[in-house]
């Protein structure tokens, strides 16, 4: 009979993924192999990580080309590190959690020096407001983004800033982590792409079709630009964005 201290100890060691962040699925690095389908680099999400931490094909992982994953076991480490170490925070919110792009963390200090300067220009009264270099601070701002940017999407990335895509099909393109700032994509097909960690601050997403599409880790993304897209029930989005209400509408 096994002792109660024993059970105690054994269930510590046991996965508990309902109290985990998606960790296995963020922090390591994979290769495309016999035991992973695709390449992924350390720090990155899944392509099939669900807005709420599991796995969209979890029931399908060894015909998908991931046995890796059935036979993987972090003993716990996951709900630990989640729970105790993060207090409970996920990796979204918090960079440090999953170790995702620390290239970009040293900017935070920047950024939020550059909130809190915003919000006091906000503040000013008209007359103020009226004599202020509204365009020098936009460029300051835009510049510091810009960096972030470039943190987080690292070298070598397609870089399309400003570009026509106006009714292109980029179905086949690889715009996973691209530079899309300001880029005219009216009426382009994005149909089931993912997008990764591309730039679309600014990026004119007008009638652009993207369902299926996964946006959920974009940067800059915002409510208007999903308004202005064509997407569905499949279209991933960031978990603090609201679905809008006519793509539930759409045919």
């Amino acid at each position: 009979m096994t002792s109660l201290p024993l059970a105690r100890a054994r269930a510590a060691l046991s996965a508990d993924c309902s109290r985990c962040a998606g960790l296995c699925c963020v922090a390591p690095a994979f290769a495309a192999s016999a035991d992973f389908a695709v390449d992924k680099p350390p720090g990155t999400p899944c392509r099939h990580l669900r807005d709420d931490f599991r796995c969209g094909i979890h029931d399908r992982l060894r015909s998908s080309g991931f046995p890796g994953c059935v036979v993987f076991d972090c003993f716990g480490a996951g709900q630990r590190v989640t729970q105790e170490t993060f207090g409970g925070r996920s990796w979204r919110e918090s960079p440090e959690l999953a170790a995702i792009l620390p290239a970009a963390a040293v900017l935070r200090a920047d950024v939020e020096a550059a909130r809190r300067e915003t919000e006091r220009l906000a503040g000013l009264d008209a007359a103020t407001l009226r004599t202020l270099d509204v365009g020098a601070h936009r460029a300051h701002v835009g510049a510091l983004l810009h960096e972030v940017s470039e943190a987080v999407r690292g070298p070598g990335l397609p870089d399309h800033r400003g570009a026509d895509l106006v009714g292109r099909d980029l179905r086949r393109e690889d715009l996973r982590g691209a530079g899309l700032r300001g880029a005219y994509l009216i009426g382009a097909d994005l149909r089931g792409v993912d997008l990764g960690t591309a730039d679309l601050l600014g990026t004119d997403l007008r009638a652009t079709d993207v369902r299926g599409a996964d946006l959920s880790r974009c940067l800059f993304l915002t409510r208007p630009q999903l308004e202005a897209a064509r997407g569905d029930d499949d279209t991933r989005i960031p978990p603090e964005l609201d679905r809008p209400a006519s793509w539930r509408a759409a045919p």
